[in-house]
């Protein structure tokens, strides 16, 4: 700044200094003096291009549509491969007959429908000689799991017993009340019944031995001798054991001739409601 007094030096460094805090984006020339003696006027940045004056338009939101999406279809009520590993374990031991039954669709909307339903004419159990079969007469139409947990029962405790207990063999099972879409003891205002989701099944006789040979029958309402009561009575409590629910002579009037299992889910898994 040689040639300007030491005062304007001094004011020209002042709003140098001013411009650079107001405008940090601008370099402010201090005036000097050109080969005449007169200051040189300061240069300015160039100007900002005029596309870069007007800010760029917001891009437009994405439309989202507002419509529901469609539910994904071909998805079956209940799992065909869970139904098929039922089955199949039922029927893998010689001497089952069980088959699928084809679903109760018209009964679905009264609280009726039975899950994985099969047809159970005989259930595998183990012999002294080998494999066998006790049979149920009739068939009755009943829930895979349900089938699932008299088999146990039949193999591991009611066919026993009554080997023990006579010195013959259990062969067949005079049943009833597998599938019956009804209400609990047929009444209109009880809750429905476990018969109408296949889930439960009512006993009415044991056959020993084979029926056309004259073996004995065991009738649950009216056993015949103290050997009688006593395998009736020990079957019984067995099924306490394998069953939620069991109702027999003694526990009301509807089931005074008759022997009823079934499966019904309750609160904890180890109350069992048994009369």
């Amino acid at each position: 700044m040689k040639g300007l007094p030491l005062r304007q030096a001094r004011a020209a460094l002042a709003l140098a200094a001013a411009a650079t805090l107001l405008f940090p984006g601008v370099t402010t020339a201090v005036p000097r003096e050109g080969p005449s003696g007169r200051p040189v006027p300061a240069r300015l940045p160039p100007p900002r291009p005029a596309e870069l004056n007007t800010p760029p338009a917001p891009a437009a939101a994405p439309s989202v549509s507002l419509q529901p999406r469609a539910a994904p279809t071909g998805v079956p009520p209940s799992s065909a491969p869970e139904a098929v590993a039922c089955l199949a374990e039922l029927t893998r031991v010689a001497g089952s007959r069980i088959r699928a039954a084809p679903p109760a669709a018209a009964l679905a909307a009264e609280g009726c429908q039975v899950i994985e339903p099969v047809i159970v004419e005989a259930v595998a159990v183990r012999r002294p000689e080998g494999p066998g079969a006790l049979v149920l007469t009739p068939p009755p139409t009943l829930s895979c799991e349900m089938a699932r947990a008299l088999s146990v029962w039949f193999d591991t405790a009611l066919v026993p017993l009554a080997r023990g207990a006579f010195g013959t063999e259990l062969t067949q099972l005079r049943v009833g009340g597998g599938h019956e879409c009804r209400r609990r003891n047929r009444q209109t205002q009880t809750p429905m019944s476990e018969h109408a989701t296949g889930r439960a099944l009512d006993i009415f006789a044991f056959q020993l031995g084979e029926e056309r040979q004259g073996g004995p029958v065991v009738s649950v309402e009216k056993p015949d001798g103290l050997v009688q009561s006593r395998f009736v009575d020990a079957a019984r409590q067995s099924a306490c054991g394998a069953f939620m629910t069991v109702l027999g002579p003694g526990a009301d009037a509807a089931h005074a001739n008759h022997l009823h299992v079934d499966i019904q889910q309750r609160r904890a898994k180890s109350s069992r409601f048994c009369q």
